[in-house]
Order: structure tokens, then sequence, then C-alpha cells
């Protein structure tokens, strides 16, 4: 549009967003002279500010023979521009300034996205536009860019989510791009473009074209008003060109007849069995108000009594089930109902099938019930009037996704909310789940050595068998009696959503109640006039952790729980009442979240069902079936992984190794467990947490009714524990001026991947030492990302950030990397920090007060809803700290920092060669560096190394940190 004197001005419209009740934000929606398309956001309230922007371009449109172009460009666009072109530039402000930044490539779009400090807005968006205006994309970061997307793809190679992902794609019409690679890799990028005499950086710039404002929406969330944001929005971003570009339109379906009625049996990496059940549908875009897939998916996934899952679990045939629509474009979708099988689930194949196809049968003759459809609308509703407020991050990302898709007015409730019954729709996506139309994808290392086909990315082993509507037909003929029928309506959905009067204005929480047998923590909900609530039951169990059989024991004994209560609680989660029941060091715990109104029935449940636990043996064997292949599978994990385990192996006082528990599991039969579990409960106190819309007197009778429930009950197993027997968790201390080095080999060789941890003990939770450590990671993760990553390229994973282990702080640097061996890793850590330490005694006066301003602001970040408050101050308890008013008395100490204190910090404790510096490096050598390892180990000790042979020898010479739970004025059992 153009304005009377012929100079082009943004366009302000006045739309009237569908919001929720709760959200007291300001909206604004503003095309710019360049047709790109903005929402404005002002939160006078928030702390960060964020923006998001998705460009219509994604990997589908890849060129031929160059896959992952798009990918490629992502990460290119970080580097540098025109305007600032120091390498790294826009990374390194936001991370000094309290934030963080990210980017993805989809099908159809591309999502770069930021959050920063508030005070540092403007100038993060500055650099941020600058990705779209005028980036630059020298030769030599090219080279090294194609290197880190080849790391990401040696990454994913032996992950079977990429791995069976990429093999649904394979056998789908060459001609659609849904057939594509879209990662990218050494050899898409560099290998082969070359040999077609192609020069790569042409092509990207080539490919930048397609970065037109016409196709991008953006989302600005800020503190500022409406007014301002949309002046530093209009200036910041009018320089992007508008060339007036297309959006890709793909074909609507990528899979032909040829694609269909096909069982696909494909070899995983890990052990376990998985079977996907797949039809093509008509995408539930097109008509987003009757949410056609959404009622299906809410029966045909349903977990209760009569359902699919719930048969085919007691039958021992399968562990978990979820259905639903998938879609990565508007142009086509697919249902899927996705389970993970037992191995007598394995044998039954057809009968499971033969059932999802029974219950869709039983769909089509029973009707489409308005009464479900209500029960969906009145829970959407529920949810989206009382969504929890989540961090502009997470905001705009979510809010982008849903402009080029749905008009202005609905940007911000997207699909969420149902409002039109249409059995006629739902009728027709339902006979779209045919025979006719069926694709079966079968996971199993059991077909191994009877596979005839490679997918050509991945290798992945797979075989394709026809499967007919008649098979089909005599699948259901076979399949189980059981008897198969539509959920009850639920009773958890909540009716009172009332606001309790609260008198008790308490910032931090307040034992309540304390007897021998638990302690109540409370605090009400002054914050956010929700009427939710979250309750923590800790079981200190001290005969929990005592050996590998007892934390296994334990284990399961937790596992079985949640099994057993599933049929029962899932309306409860449908309904927004979330629950977990989970190990601990000592125990287990038991946290339920939600709308306080129906949390008494459920919390009511889980505690009769704890109190009246029985092991059912067909169940005990189904969850140790899947236990020993989940223990089994830490083999096929990222080597990062397995030295993180290693190092935590090392540190921690009773923690007993992988093939340790493995063993006692393998050996576990159900009347040993049985006999266990009273033991274990016959020395139990519960720590309570109760948090919310709820009043003191209604929290003291929910513990009473507990107590009197588990402890008080005629035969029950719990019996009180006296205070001597409270069980706590040490970390071991290292030496001063030592460096400790525990290397091995990778558990899987097949894995080029090798890793290094290098980790740095530095004290026992202390606010004057946890302030100066915090400052030198805000200063020192960016360098340390851009030196070991971008310059070094050493590996697409690289970071340097702070580590706590029972309240024992430290810097921890991880890399993984195919291309050096962990050895020259280590040494490239701390050459790295060699190279800092000048950094850091040359840093200057102005530096240091921003780094400072910086980490203030990011402590003084607000809580975004009850969970995050509830998670810090459960936090305290269960650390037994107590430091409720940890913030501000770590602000307090950094206003009076010197920067002098600061640098004597780093050089006594960080610096190598530091006189306090304690350190551990842990080495995974993968497959790719196997010779490396046999001369490593071969080589004698430097001085001040201390190599670790023995783990638990080591363990045993050195001494503990004290607990934090124990000492004066520390939480006590008294």
């Amino acid at each position: 549009m153009v304005h009377a004197a012929g100079v082009a001005v943004a366009v302000a419209s006045n739309v009237e967003f569908i919001r929720a009740r709760s959200d007291k934000r300001e909206y604004r929606r503003v095309v710019l002279p360049n047709a790109l398309e903005c929402l404005l956001i002002s939160d006078a309230d928030t702390d960060k500010a964020a923006a998001c922007m998705e460009v219509g371009v994604g990997s589908f449109s890849d060129p031929e023979g160059l896959e992952g172009l798009a990918h490629f460009l992502e990460h290119m666009l970080f580097y540098a521009s025109e305007k600032y072109p120091g390498e790294q530039d826009y990374t390194k402000y936001i991370t000094e300034h309290g934030g963080s930044s990210n980017a993805c490539t989809s099908s159809e779009t591309t999502d770069f996205y930021f959050d920063v400090n508030v005070a540092n807005f403007e100038e993060a968006l500055d650099r941020f536009a600058q990705f779209f205006i005028k980036p630059l994309m020298s030769q030599d970061a090219v080279l090294r860019e194609i290197k880190a997307v080849d790391s990401e793809h040696k990454k994913n190679l032996l992950s079977d989510g990429w791995r069976m992902y990429q093999l649904q794609k394979h056998l789908a019409s060459k001609d659609h791009p849904f057939h594509k690679f879209s990662t990218g890799s050494w050899e898409t990028l560099e290998t082969k473009p070359k040999e077609r005499g192609l020069d790569i950086r042409n092509e990207l710039l080539k490919f930048y074209e397609n970065y037109s404002a016409n196709l991008m929406h953006l989302v600005v969330y800020g503190k500022e008003s409406l007014d301002y944001i949309q002046s530093f929005v209009e200036r910041l971003f009018s320089d992007i060109k508008n060339t007036d570009q297309r959006s890709l339109k793909c074909p609507s379906r990528p899979l032909s007849r040829e694609h269909l009625q096909l069982l696909v049996k494909a070899i995983p990496i890990s052990e376990g069995d998985y079977l996907k059940i797949a039809w093509p549908v008509t995408p539930s875009i097109h008509f987003y108000k009757e949410g056609p897939c959404r009622y299906l998916s809410h029966l045909i996934g349903h977990e209760g009594e009569g359902s699919i899952f719930h048969i085919i679990k007691e039958l021992g045939w399968a562990m978990n089930l979820m259905a639903g629509e998938g879609s990565d474009s508007t142009q086509y979708s697919f249902f899927s109902i996705s389970m993970r099988l037992t191995d007598a689930g394995h044998e039954h194949m057809e009968d499971i099938v033969g059932l999802v196809f029974k219950y869709l049968l039983l769909l089509k003759e029973s009707g489409i019930h308005e009464w479900i459809f209500d029960e969906l609308v009145v829970i959407n509703e529920t949810e989206f009037h009382y969504q929890d407020k989540v961090h502009p991050i997470s905001y705009v990302t979510n809010t982008v996704s849903t402009m080029r898709l749905f008009p202005p007015e609905e940007w911000l409730v997207g699909a969420s909310l149902l409002s039109k019954y249409a059995p006629n729709r739902i009728n027709m996506v339902l006979d779209e789940l045919s025979a006719e139309s069926v694709r079966i994808l079968w996971e199993s290392k059991k077909f191994k050595g009877s596979t005839d086909s490679v997918e050509p990315w991945y290798s992945t082993a797979y075989s394709v068998e026809n499967v007919t509507p008649s098979m089909i037909q005599q699948w259901i003929q076979n399949a189980p009696t059981e008897k198969l029928h539509i959920p009850k309506p639920n009773i958890f959905i909540p009716k009172d959503l009332s606001l309790k009067e609260m008198h008790e204005k308490d910032r931090f929480p307040a034992i309540l109640r304390k007897t021998p047998l638990s302690r109540l923590w409370y605090k009400p909900d002054i914050l956010f006039s929700s009427p939710k609530v979250n309750i923590v039951i800790d079981f200190h169990c001290p005969l929990a952790s005592h050996s590998p059989e007892a934390v296994i024991s334990t284990s399961l004994f937790v596992d079985l729980l949640e099994d057993y209560l599933n049929a029962y609680a899932y309306d409860a989660q449908i309904a927004g009442l979330f629950y977990s029941i989970y190990l601990t060091s000592a125990g287990f715990q038991v946290s339920v979240g939600g709308y306080n109104d129906k949390m008494r029935i459920l919390l009511d449940a889980i505690m009769k069902h704890i109190s009246n636990f029985e092991v059912k043996p067909n169940r005990f064997y189904a969850l140790k079936e899947t236990a020993v292949k989940d223990y089994q599978n830490f083999k096929f994990s990222q080597p990062y992984r397995q030295a993180s385990h290693y190092l935590s192996l090392i540190l921690e006082d009773k923690k007993w190794p992988l093939v340790e528990k493995l063993e006692a599991l393998s050996k576990l039969e159900s009347d040993s467990l049985a006999k266990f579990i009273p033991h274990l409960l016959s020395k139990t106190f519960l720590e309570c947490y109760i948090h919310g819309n709820i009043k003191p007197d209604e929290a003291i009778s929910i513990v009473q009714e507990i107590e009197d429930t588990i402890f008080n009950t005629p035969n029950s197993m719990l019996k009180s524990m006296s205070p001597s027997q409270y069980l706590i968790k040490r970390v071991i201390m290292l030496e001063n001026e030592l460096k400790c080095y525990y290397q091995i080999e990778g558990l899987n060789q097949k894995n080029e991947n090798s890793s290094v941890v290098q980790y740095i003990q530095v004290h026992l939770d202390d606010a004057l030492s946890n302030i100066k450590l915090q400052l030198f990671s805000l200063i020192a993760s960016q360098p340390a990302f851009n030196q070991l990553r971008t310059v070094e390229q050493l590996g697409y994973i690289a970071s340097l950030s702070l580590r706590s282990d029972y309240g024992v702080r430290a810097l921890e640097v991880v890399i993984q990397s195919t291309v050096k061996d962990p050895s020259h890793l280590d040494a490239r850590v701390d050459e790295f920090f060699k190279m800092f330490e000048s950094k850091i005694h040359e840093l200057s006066d102005k530096d240091f007060k921003r780094n400072v301003k910086s980490l203030i602001d990011s402590k003084l970040e607000k809580f975004k809803n009850l969970w995050e408050e509830s998670a810090f101050y459960w936090g305290e308890i269960e650390a037994g700290t107590l430091k409720f008013d940890r913030v501000e008395s770590e602000v307090a100490l950094l206003r009076e920092l010197k920067k002098e204190d600061f640098i004597e910090f780093f050089d006594q404790y960080i610096r190598v060669g530091a006189p306090q510096r304690k350190t551990i490096s842990v080495q995974v050598f993968g497959g790719e560096h196997i010779t490396e390892f046999k001369k490593a180990i071969a080589e004698a000790d430097p001085p001040k190394t201390y190599r670790i042979t023995d783990i638990f020898g080591f363990k045993r010479s050195r001494p503990l940190y004290r607990s934090l739970k124990g000492g004066p004025g520390r939480i006590t059992m008294d």
C-alpha cells in the first residue's frame, strides 16, 4: 500500500483476536510495505523478549541432487552479515545477554528464533533481521558448515527414529518431494556437487533468492508498547527484499497405489519390536473446527477399559499405543497407530492388526456420538482458557506456525478449539482408514537374515510384502474376542474452576504439619490466579538403593504401579490432571498436577494402589522384558550420553553400574519382587509439598488422608522410619591439581562417533562461589562453542555448561566427534581454557559490568507459571538447602562483585594448572578411533594425572563432600 505522499508505509489492522480469558497481553497484526506479515505482542510483565521468523521455504524446495541445501542455508545464516561482519556476532550477542537462539528446517518452512533479556531486544533484533537482508556466506564458512551438517547427519545415522522416518519416505512416489533425504551430508553438499562441476556457494546464493518477504511471517514479543515495537520492526525489517516468490505447492499425495496395502519389515538398531499402522488421509487442517482426526484419535488412542490398548496390554502383547494425525504439509496427511510390542505381541502381529480393524468397524457400526465430541469441546476450551503462560521463545515459535494456516483472528488459537459437530466429516476420515489404503511398518531384530532390500541413506535393511483386504478380513476373524467398547463419560472433567480466597500471602513455602510419618510443606498460589495445584509426595525409603537388586526391584515396583493405574487414570490425563510416579535416589516420588477440582479423587486412587500393592505375574514379566531391552539399549545411546553416565558413576556415592543392574534384573522373579516390596516400604517417610489453588486446612487434610490410607490401615506394608535411617547421596571430592582420566571403548563399535566429557569440579553450593561460576559460564559458553565447533569443526555436539550433582557445582565441556579421537578432543578443551585465560585477565570493566548485568537480568526472570515456581521451591526442599531467597541473595552478591575477585576465582579453580583445579576427563572411543584407544591406554601417565582403571576402587579412595541435608541449620528429621 502507498501513502498519499508516495512513501510506502506499514499497515496495521484492528484484528479481534480470539484469545484465552487469562491472557493479558496486547496484540497487533502489521503488514510491512514489502508484504512481510507480522504479529506484534506487548507483554508489560515479561523479562525476556523473543522473535521468530518463519520462511515459507523448506527442504521440499531442495534442488534435485542437492539434498539438504535448505538445511545447510539455515546453518549458514548464523555466521555473519554485511552489517555485522564478525563471525558468530549474532550468537555471541544473544548468549552474552541472557538469551538463546536456534533454527529448524521443515518440509515447507524454515523457522529462526531467539530470546534475549528485554533491555537488549532491539539490538538483538537488528542482528537477527540481517539474516534476511544481507548475510555474508564466505567460502571458508561454507566448507566448515558443510562439516557441521555432516556431523549432525552422522549423529543421526544409528538413530532408529531417523532411520524409520526415511524408510517411510523412501517407500513413496519418487517424483514427490516427500521421498527426498533432507538433512544433507558431506556427500550431497560437497562430493557430488563437485563431481557435477557445481560451486556449492553459488548454489547456496541462488537458493537464498527464494527467501522473499512475501513468503515470511514474523512474531515479535517485547515489553514495550505496541506502537514502539511497531516502530522498530518497521525500521529493521522493511529492507528485506520482496521478489514476489510463489510458495511451493507439492503434489497432494506422496503415496500412489503401489505404496499401499504393504507390510514393511525393517531391522532397527536398538532392542524392541514396534508396529505402526498408517493410512493417508485428507488433512484435518481443511476442517479444523470439525476436528475429525481429533475425535478419532481420542477413541482409537484411548487406554481405558474396552479400548484397543487395554485389551492388547492385558493379553501381554503391547506396552504402549499412540494414535493420531501427523503431517509436514498442508497438502497431505497420515493417520497412524503406533505401539511397542512385547515378544508375545510380535508373535501376534496379525491379531493386533485384526483387532484394530475390528475397532474401526465398531466405530462405524455404533455411529458418531455427539456427547463424545461435546466432551472434547469442553476439555479443549478449558485447556485453552486456563493455559499456563510459557516462555516467550516457546510462545513465538508456537504462534508463528499458525500465521500461514489460519485467518488473523485465529492466530492465537489455531486448531485448538473444536466448534462444529460434523458427523459426516468424521465418517469421511473413518472411511479412509480402510484395508485398501493401509500400510504397516513392523520393526524387529528378529527379521535379521530375512530382508532383501536396503534403504540408501541410512542403510536400513527391510523387505516388503503385500497385505490384501482379504488378508485383513481373515485377521479380523482371528482377532481376540475380548469386548471392545467406546469409553464411558469422563468423571475427571473439572466443574469447579473457581479461585479460592487466600488469606495467607506467604512468599515462601512453610511447614504446616509434621509427624513421625510425614512433613507437609505448603504454599498458596499468590502469583498466577489459576485453578490448579501441584502436589509432590516423596517416599523416602532407605532400602530402595542399597544394592543393584534393590534399585531394579524398586524401579519395577514403580513401573507396575503406573501400569495398574493406567486404565483408570487415563481419563484424568485427558481432562488436564497429570500424574507421574518415578524412581529417586532414595525411594520414589508421586507427583500430581493440574486442575484442583478432581485432584483428590486421583490422588486417593494412587495411594490405594500403593497401599494394596500386589505383584501380578503376567504384568511383571511383560514389564521386566521391556526393562531388560531398555537397559540393553544403553549400548546404542549416543557416545556423549555414555560418557556422562560413566562420569555420574565415578562421582556419585552408592550408584550401581548398568551391567550389575541388568544382571540383577535378568534374575529377578515375580515372587522375589513380592517379598521385596513389604521390605522396601517397612521404612518410609513422606516429604510432601502442596502448592496452588488450595487452602491450608485442605492441604493438611490431604496429607492426613494419605497417612490414614497407607500407614494406618490393617495389614498395611508401610511403616515409619527412624531419623537415623535417613539416606543421603554424597559426591566424591576430587584432588586439587590432579587430572583424572577414564578411557573406554564405545559400547557400540558400529558407531563412528567418539566423545569426551571434561568435568571441572569447583565447590559445594555456596552463594558467592555460585555467582562466580555462573558468570564464567555465561562469558565462556559461546566462545567455547564457537572455537570447538565452528572454528575447529570438532563435531556437531560441542558445549560448555554448568553442572550440579547433589549440590556439588562444576563446569562440563562436552564434544562428540567422528573427526578426532577423545584424547585429541580433551587436549583441544585444555587448549581452549589456556587461550581463554588471557580473555579473562584482559576483561574490560565495561564488559565485566555488562556480563554481570546480564546474569542479574536472567536471575530476576519471573516464574512463568505454577510449575516453574513449584520446581524451584521443591528443588530447594528436596536438596535440603532451603534457600528460598536464593535469587535475591545471589543478585545482592552479584551487585557487589568486583572484577578482581572474579579473576582470582578463575585463577584459583578453573584455569589450566590452577592450584584448586579438580578435573576428570571421561573419554569414549568410537569405532573410528579404536587404534587411538589402544595407543592411549598403553601410554604412560603424564605428571599430575591419574588414570582411573577401577571406578569403584577410585571412589573408595576419595573423601566425600558433606551432604546438604545434614549439619547445623539444615533440614533434619527431628
